[in-house]
């Protein structure tokens, strides 16, 4: 276990970071060199003592030890060249394992200030490790980090989450162990602790022998498909003891070369974002679908052997959606006796990246045979505050008593009667009783629950004075009209009311009984199914009147307060609740105003009820704030006029054209950049890029190098022009209709280039040159070349490059802001089930 002193160098050597390095994957990777660096200096240190030999900083790599890249005799420009090329020469340094080697392929310094490299390195320097499994307890907390950040779609698992999974699936020593999107190795590091834990005497893990671990080392297995992540899991493994990491670079739903392998566990939390159009996985799944969270449930239980077990992180849609596919998996699960239980997650549990709302599916063919229920869990709090600063909560942490409900459940099939927290036995027919194997615990709230609510609930029909549908407008969608008609689009995903793209009719058509006025609550109960139950909140009188698509709701003033009302709705259409009760048609679905009256509504005193309106009133003016600043912001750069003009020519030296070569969706071959990954000026790989499938020799010449820029060249004139610059690991190339740009290093700063080239002004000059063809215009390598941008000295540019990095980073603060509030707002109504 991780002592806490470790803990506060890492976040002190973040700190040192963030301003120079506002990406948080970046920051992990320089903490992790330099750990790695000092954790070599250690060893060498030790083997001296014991009157061995140094191994690492020996010959010409030398001079690169620790004590010379922290002395203090050295200039900071010095300092700057010696660390960097220290970096850049690692990964050929001959002493190295193969593995360390490659962590240090195409390692740089992404800053140029020595005074943070002499402030970071005194950090690194209070690191003190004699044996790399402390290094590796250290990398792991440097990964849930990373995990409190997100990146590129994937979410990186709470470790308390993964333990807890583990404990309830219990993993043993002679299980073949498989985690098919393995991320960083989670999962399969918790796995072989549990295994060290409850194989312990005297000392962890004791009771092991030789043979016991060197078959575990093999039996940790694990997949993925991100070489990043393949990278990241081969060192966690390797720092925790494992000499040979079973991890391999693998598409787990479109490649075959694996399909035949089994595994007696299988623990993950798969990818949950889908690419655009879909997946086309290979003919073996069971399951016809393009959707990555129903293909990957279908690799899991397609893969265990006959007495496998199984925990698996699924987004909601698993549990309810409607779609054939998803439909197909749960009766699948249910009717072949595979599932057991399902455990409901808090909605925070991957804040600030997402508050994407997840239940955990635990498979035991075993326990699913024996038993004629299904158990279903729903967990509160896991120990943490909902909202994205995740603050530790231990004393609300409901994870021990869910962990007790289940292993009593697998072990004689009741709840206990003391449980402590919600849960019920569904019995499996009235789950296939409705046909669409719906696994949502909402659903079956006619079972005794035990639980812990915290306010008495009352049905709305009691707590209002009316619940009224709308009028459907025969007129056609105008302008000239005198009274908005409302319909569902106008009520936004978020629970805001807009007026963007609003309906206007007669004045002698609008019924004056649909009025809207002050203190409305307006409910949308026909939708898209997904959109059913956005509700908002009429802050005042409006010459308005709504949709038979909607409902207004007026409430008794009493009882309740309407915006406590409205917050309290909007939450249930967060949490899926209307999405599982509605009635759905082709395309369409709906909640009659019978359901909606049925709905029960958490009922605090209303004191208590406007206090805490007055508390998300503040979080919602603060997320409105922080919005304006986002949608307001533009990098700007203030011209000199004394600045020199140039061409682009005259600093960069070369422009060439992307690969013309047909790009694949099977991910054979190199990542291809495209337009739609040039964002907000710069690359990146969202987890669906295209490939081009070229050979080593094509693609040396195409290869992207970090800092080259991308011009995106041919689009509608609104997307020609789009600018990014370069800066991730791994190998890519750029599409036929990309330019990219080399800048000349000793006249540009390519970071200056890329702003420069993002301006407003600059962006609008460069389109009157395009070329236009119907709905096309182009701008050729040759015309860029010849279009000037004002030049300061490179110091200059320099300073200006951190001004702006600097004005990034508070930017991306404020987006972390918005969703902490928006994580607050949803945490705070949430506890009024005592979640």
């Amino acid at each position: 276990m991780l002592d806490s002193a470790t803990k506060n160098r890492i976040d002190k050597a973040r700190d040192v970071l963030v301003g120079k390095v506002p990406d948080p994957k970046s920051q992990v990777e320089q903490i992790t060199l330099a750990l790695i660096y000092k954790f070599m200096h250690d060893m060498d240190q030790q083997a001296e003592r014991l009157g061995g030999k140094a191994t690492f900083f020996v010959g010409k790599y030398k001079k690169y030890a620790w004590t010379s890249v922290y002395s203090t005799k050295i200039g900071g420009h010095e300092l700057i060249g010696l660390y960097g090329d220290a970096l850049a020469e690692m990964q050929l340094n001959p002493n190295l394992p193969p593995l360390f080697r490659d962590i240090f392929k195409n390692a740089f310094l992404p800053y140029r200030d020595p005074e943070t490299l002499r402030l970071f390195l005194s950090v690194i320097n209070e690191f003190s490790y004699d044996h790399s499994e402390m290094l590796g307890d250290a990398y792991e907390y440097l990964l849930s980090v990373l995990g409190s950040q997100g990146d590129a779609g994937q979410f990186r698992t709470p470790r308390h989450i993964i333990d807890f999974i583990v404990q309830v699936v219990g993993p043993m020593k002679t299980d073949r162990i498989l985690d098919p999107a393995c991320g960083t190795a989670g999962f399969l590091i918790a796995a072989f602790k549990y295994i060290l834990k409850t194989n312990t005497n005297k000392r962890e893990g004791d009771l092991l022998t030789t043979k016991d671990r060197k078959e575990l080392g093999k039996n940790l297995v694990g997949y993925d498909i991100s070489p990043d992540m393949v990278r990241m899991s081969l060192v966690n493994l390797y720092l925790h003891g494992f000499a040979d990491p079973a991890i391999q670079e693998y598409d787990t739903l479109t490649s075959e070369d694996r399909w035949d392998d089994k595994a007696d566990v299988i623990m993950a939390n798969p990818p949950f974002m889908s690419p655009k159009g879909g997946i086309r996985p290979h003919g073996k799944f069971r399951i016809a679908a393009s959707r990555s969270e129903v293909l990957f449930v279908d690799y899991i239980l397609e893969h265990l052997t006959p007495q496998g077990k199984a925990g698996i992180i699924v987004p909601e849609g698993i549990i309810f959606q409607s779609g054939n596919a998803y439909k197909d998996l749960r009766k699948w699960l249910v009717d072949e006796h595979l599932l057991y239980a399902v455990v409901s997650l808090p909605a925070g549990v991957f804040q600030p990246y997402s508050g994407v709302k997840t239940s955990i599916l635990f498979i035991d063919k075993e326990i699913a045979r024996r038993s004629e229920h299904i158990l279903f869990v729903k967990i509160g709090n896991d120990g943490f505050e909902i909202g994205a600063q995740r603050r530790p909560t231990p004393e609300k942490d409901e994870l021990p008593s869910a962990l007790e409900v289940i292993k009593e459940y697998k072990t004689k099939h009741v709840i206990p009667a003391k449980a402590g927290i919600q849960a019920l036995l569904v019995p499996k027919e009235k789950i296939t009783a409705s046909g669409d194997y719906n696994l949502s615990m909402d659903r079956y709230r006619d079972a005794v629950i035990t639980g812990n609510e915290r306010w008495p609930r009352l049905k709305l029909e009691e707590l209002v004075t009316e619940m009224k549908s709308g009028f459907a407008s025969g007129n056609s969608e105008k302008e000239t009209g005198d009274v908005i008609h409302l319909r569902p689009m106008n009520i936004t995903s978020k629970g805001e009311l807009t007026f963007e793209g609003s309906k206007y009719i007669s004045r002698s058509e609008a019924k004056p009984e649909y009025t809207l006025k002050a203190d409305d609550v307006l409910f949308n109960n026909t939708n898209s199914k997904e959109l059913v139950g956005k509700t908002c909140l009429i802050d005042k009188d409006y010459d308005a009147v709504y949709s038979n698509h909607m409902t207004r709701i007026r409430v008794e003033r009493a009882l309740l307060s309407p915006r406590f009302l409205a917050y309290v709705l909007h939450y249930l259409f967060q949490s899926g609740y209307f999405l599982a009760k509605c009635n759905k048609w082709v395309g369409q679905a709906g909640i009659n105003l019978k359901s909606l009256g049925e709905t029960e509504i958490p009922l605090p005193p209303l004191p208590v009820q406007e206090a805490l309106v007055a508390e998300l009133e503040r979080y919602r003016k603060m997320i409105e704030g922080a919005r304006a600043i986002l949608a307001n912001y533009k990098p700007e750069i203030e011209i000199d006029p004394k600045w020199e003009i140039v061409q682009l020519s005259q600093v960069c030296k070369k422009f060439d054209y992307g690969i013309s070569e047909a790009l694949n969706t099977d991910g054979v071959g190199y990542k291809t950049f495209r337009m739609n990954e040039i964002v907000n000026g710069r690359t990146v790989d969202n987890g669906s890029m295209k490939c081009a499938d070229i050979t080593p020799q094509v693609f040396k010449k195409y290869q992207l190098r970090r800092e080259d820029i991308l011009f995106n060249r041919t689009n509608s004139i609104e997307h020609v022009g789009r600018t990014g610059i370069f800066e991730l690991d791994g190998d890519y190339i750029a599409a036929s209709y990309l330019v990219r740009l080399i800048p000349d290093k000793l006249k540009v700063d390519p970071h200056f280039l890329n702003f420069h080239m993002n301006l407003d002004w600059w962006q609008k000059q460069l389109k009157t040159k395009a070329s236009r063809a119907i709905g096309q215009a182009n701008i050729s390598a040759s015309l860029l070349a010849k279009e000037s941008i004002y030049l300061p000295p490179l110091a200059e540019q320099q300073t200006i490059v951190a001004r702006l990095e600097q004005e990034r980073a508070e930017m991306e603060m404020l987006k972390g802001l918005v969703a902490r509030m928006e994580g607050k707002i949803k945490a705070r109504v949430a506890g009024l089930w005592g979640e």
